[in-house]
């Protein structure tokens, strides 16, 4: 399946900028693809649905998002494919004056998302933000996963293993005679 580029995303407004408050627009979106960065890949493309809805100064836009994330285990290192089902509640401000056609200060309000000159969203940036945020820190395959062995590196999924008696640095046998007083640590 070949993913829909990220324009797709690109929706025009005028008309609704030049409807009372209230009035509203539904768009739907599918297999859309993003490009993450380096570090994150869509495990699935984006699908979606936003309603855009006329506020008494600008826009608000509403929607969810569907997609997964291609990840590995923080553990065990495997594969694994973390669906997301996301909100978007974002405020959108017109860059020109709808009347005027004089530009907006957009120093005043710059956290702001804006629409363009041509009064079009581009909601790649807002989809693609949600999905950034979404990601965990440290992702599982499942919640009780062993990890590897920190000594062999091997799955610990088949259970707990033996290993040889190593020979531990030279530099750290002395630690082998550490020993703590716990009524020294209390007292």
């Amino acid at each position: 399946m070949t993913a829909v580029p990220a324009d797709a995303l690109v929706y025009p407004l005028a008309g609704l900028l030049a409807e009372p408050p209230g009035a509203r627009r539904d768009f739907a979106f599918e297999g859309v693809g993003l490009d993450l960065g380096p570090d994150l890949e869509l495990g699935a493309p984006v699908d979606g649905r936003v309603r855009i809805s006329r506020t008494n100064r600008g826009l608000l836009v509403n929607g969810s998002i569907r997609t997964s994330l291609a990840l590995a285990c923080s553990r065990c290192l495997k594969p694994i494919d973390l669906a997301l089902d996301l909100r978007l509640d974002e405020e959108a401000l017109p860059a020109l004056d709808i009347v005027t056609g004089r530009p907006l200060d957009p120093t005043i309000e710059p956290e702001i998302v804006r629409l363009t000159d041509h009064h079009e969203i581009d909601l790649e940036p807002l989809v693609r933000e949600a999905i950034l945020l979404a990601e965990p820190i440290a992702p599982l395959c499942r919640p009780d996963c062993p990890g590897l062995c920190p000594v062999c590196g091997e799955s610990l999924e088949a259970g707990p293993h033996d290993h040889a008696d190593l020979p531990i640095d030279p530099r750290l046998e002395a630690l082998r005679a550490f020993r703590v007083d716990a009524d020294a640590e209390t007292g």
